[in-house]
């Protein structure tokens, strides 16, 4: 497995695919991002890659692994990234 791309690297690889300069290509995933930040209470779709969603986890019992103990685990909000199929065949091949 090799290292992951920096953003640098995300950059510069848009900017040749769209034939466009590094700091507009900047300026269109720093544009995407901000729009995923607002977007995620609704669940927001980068088509072709997948969905942030907004989750509520509901309460439950757990476990304190150094105890033992039983305790409560409270309600939350978790943000949730659910990959599209396309992508997913995409990188694992179909099946």
């Amino acid at each position: 497995m090799g290292k992951p791309m920096t953003k640098s690297q995300i950059i510069a690889g848009v900017a040749e695919k769209a034939e466009i300069t590094k700091k507009q290509a900047g300026i269109a995933i720093e544009a995407l991002v901000a729009m995923a930040y607002k977007g995620a209470k609704d669940a927001f779709t980068v088509p072709g890659l997948g969905k942030l969603v907004l989750v509520n986890r509901k309460a439950r019992m757990g476990r304190n692994p150094a105890t033992g103990e039983t305790i409560k685990i409270p309600a939350k909000k978790v943000l949730k990234f659910r990959v599209a199929k396309v992508a997913k065949d995409a990188i694992l091949g179909k099946k």
